[in-house]
């Protein structure tokens, strides 16, 4: 089969051609004398388009690929990549990776994951779900959301636009200990972003679904009128005093935290020693009414994979246990960094769970704001101050005032401060109101004081 019939075929055809183009690079690099290689075929397409004021304003239509190798001398690692399929290209990407490896400096850690380890089991966990759509039928999708905004008020003067984006691929990854495997997968999302007001008076907020199969994004009047009310909201925009008060944060936003707990417990912060959690396996890192679970199994979901990026089998494990952290995030590099084990993890976490013993199934968002009395309702971070090292956080915010669980007014040009050990452990109640952004889950999360510094 030439290079050009390796292109863009139907996900079948290239899955076949794609373990070809692995053993192929792992055979060169095997005659050149490698001791251990590892080679990944990649390709994938999509399509953006963005709509304002009704009118198309972007098409745009992408396709990639690649081949990327890596062969080992020993303990010395070398990589190229190249996204030419044609036999002279697949040879001379190899000798390339070779001859790097040929002057890089031996590391103990460097090397392939031991076989054992490997996966191979492939269950098919519904991740591809291709959208057949058009740039005029995607643009049609994002008018409909964009004008749903616009009615829900007169208010509502102008837009940012709205979007809709479709993403397919596929990839076959190998290696010289036996692991061949790979897999299709698609996402597809529709966002919109309104703007209310006028002059100094102006607000903008946005809404967004994503999904790996289109029939199970939200319908895009819905997400257009939902950021139009969340835009309308932010009206009463003004400061408050400086103080320490509880602090809600909304649940898109909770998934930050849930996020800066994989940072600190992530192989590479921990043998860098750049982690405010570094030696924390069976201590209490959260509040201990707390547990986090990763799945890598479940059907459909953001983070599911049979194998991480190493091609490491993925199992489900307890991460958190009554706030005790169980376990850490390491790929076969980071954790011989630290004597320990892979777990799985190289490429990310896998469809992370926070959740609390004490949420009850009526603890949705107006339970929580009942539960926070009177406190800072966070919906927006503006910002990065955030030193993973030391823990301390330091964010602009905007959000609302809530006085005896009814929110007040909207709040801006505030700063949110603390440090995240303490965040994490002074977390008092996690909501029913659970949203799922990328392979992380959980719902609003309350902590009990954190300093506010406005006016």
């Amino acid at each position: 089969m030439s290079d050009q019939s390796a292109s863009f075929l139907p996900i079948a055809q290239n899955q076949a051609r794609f373990r070809e183009l692995v053993s192929e690079a792992l055979s060169h690099a095997k005659a050149l004398g490698a001791s251990d290689a590892t080679a990944e075929v990649s390709e994938s397409r999509g399509l953006s388009v963005s709509v304002r004021n009704n009118d198309i304003e972007t098409v745009e239509q992408t396709r990639d690929r690649s081949l990327d190798v890596t062969v080992f001398a020993g303990q010395r690692r070398g990589s190229a990549s190249t996204s030419d399929f044609s036999p002279e290209a697949l040879r001379e990407t190899v000798a390339a990776a070779w001859h790097i490896a040929s002057y890089t400096a031996a590391d103990p850690a460097a090397g392939l994951p031991e076989a054992g380890l490997l996966a191979t089991e492939f269950p098919d966990l519904s991740l591809h779900h291709p959208w057949d759509i058009s740039a005029e039928g995607a643009a049609e999708l994002a008018i409909q959301a964009e004008r749903a905004a616009n009615k829900t008020s007169k208010l509502i003067t102008n837009t940012d636009g709205a979007s809709v984006d479709t993403y397919e691929g596929h990839f076959v990854l190998g290696n010289s200990r036996g692991f061949m495997g790979g897999y299709p997968y698609s996402r597809h999302s529709l966002s919109v972003a309104p703007i209310a007001g006028r002059g100094a008076n102006m607000q903008r907020d946005y809404w967004y679904t994503t999904a790996r199969a289109a029939s199970d994004l939200a319908d895009p009047a819905a997400v257009g009128r939902y950021a139009a009310e969340r835009t309308l909201a932010r009206l009463s925009a003004r400061r408050i005093k400086t103080g320490r008060f509880p602090v809600l944060f909304e649940a898109p936003l909770a998934i930050g935290l849930l996020g800066a707990l994989v940072q600190a417990t992530s192989g590479g912060a921990l043998y860098r020693k750049a982690s405010f959690l570094l030696d924390s396996l069976g201590r209490q890192v959260l509040a201990d009414h707390l547990d986090v679970t990763e799945n890598p199994h479940i059907p459909g979901a953001m983070g599911s994979s049979a194998f991480d990026s190493e091609g490491v089998r993925t199992a489900a494990r307890d991460v958190v246990v009554a706030g005790a952290l169980q376990g850490y995030f390491l790929s076969t590099y980071t954790a011989r960094k630290l004597n320990m084990q892979t777990t799985g993890n190289a490429g990310g976490s896998h469809n992370l769970s926070l959740t609390s013993r004490l949420t009850r199934p009526d603890d949705d968002f107006r339970a929580m704001l009942k539960k926070m009395d009177t406190g800072f309702l966070v919906t927006e971070l503006i910002g990065q101050g955030v030193n993973y090292v030391t823990g301390d956080y330091s964010r602009g915010a905007f959000g609302y005032w809530v006085k005896g669980g009814e929110i007040q007014h909207a709040v801006q040009e505030v700063t949110i401060a603390g440090n995240l050990a303490d965040m994490l452990r002074q977390i008092v109640a996690v909501g029913a109101d659970t949203i799922t952004r990328g392979s992380k889950t959980t719902g609003s999360i309350l902590i009990e004081q954190m300093a506010i510094a406005g006016q």
